[in-house]
């Protein structure tokens, strides 16, 4: 059973993903830095605070959203306000200059340990677990199956482009500097147009 607009869960995600944020900023810095395979780790340390995240969000609240669907409807309308606002914040951001003087080496742990503390702290983690990510699980239905399916997807995805952004990192930033402005506006288009679907076709 797939969770409520899996499709449309994928294309969110797949956006956020392609979006230069914190913690692609420090996969870039590090790939450039201690090499792809380093890398690896930090990445693993930024999905695993967000499987940490996704867990607490639905099994601490699941229930009482599956009981008051029009606190699940505010939430609703809290997730649009925030794709909106996300949507304006891409637009008006300005690409990052990727430079770090740390060329001391690093343990496996403390890669890990950067990941796992910027996708920890990040307020945009915690502003979508809360507000988006519910919104596409079926409380009244198996939802323990459906978070997994959801959790994986978004765990392999998130992992694939970090581990894309490590690999790319070079002609990556030499190509925003190129065009610091059509990837943030594509990628703020489409959050607005998906926020647009989210405000019309999700019922509670």
């Amino acid at each position: 059973m797939l969770p409520l607009d899996y499709f449309l869960f994928l294309q969110i995600i797949l956006f956020l993903f392609i979006t230069p944020g914190t913690p692609r900023v420090v996969i870039i810095s590090y790939s450039m830095n201690y090499g792809i395979q380093k890398c690896v780790w930090t990445a693993l340390g930024d999905i695993s605070a967000n499987i940490i995240q996704a867990t607490l969000v639905i099994f601490v609240i699941g229930s009482f959203l599956s009981d008051n669907p029009i606190i699940l409807n505010f939430f609703k309308w809290i997730g649009i306000i925030y794709l909106f606002y996300l949507a304006y914040d891409i637009y008006n951001s300005r690409p990052k200059d990727i430079n770090t003087k740390e060329i001391n080496e690093k343990s496996f742990i403390s890669f890990f340990k950067d990941g796992f503390l910027v996708a920890g702290t990040s307020p945009k983690a915690w502003m979508f677990f809360p507000f988006i990510f519910p919104q596409f699980i079926d409380f009244n239905n198996n939802y323990v199956i459906q978070f997994l399916i959801l959790i994986t997807t978004y765990v392999i995805l998130d992992f694939l482009s970090l581990i894309g952004y490590a690999v790319l990192a070079n002609k990556l930033i030499v190509w925003i500097k190129a065009n610091p402005k059509t990837i943030n506006t594509i990628s703020a288009s489409v959050l607005i147009i998906i926020a647009l679907i989210i405000a019309f076709s999700q019922q509670y």
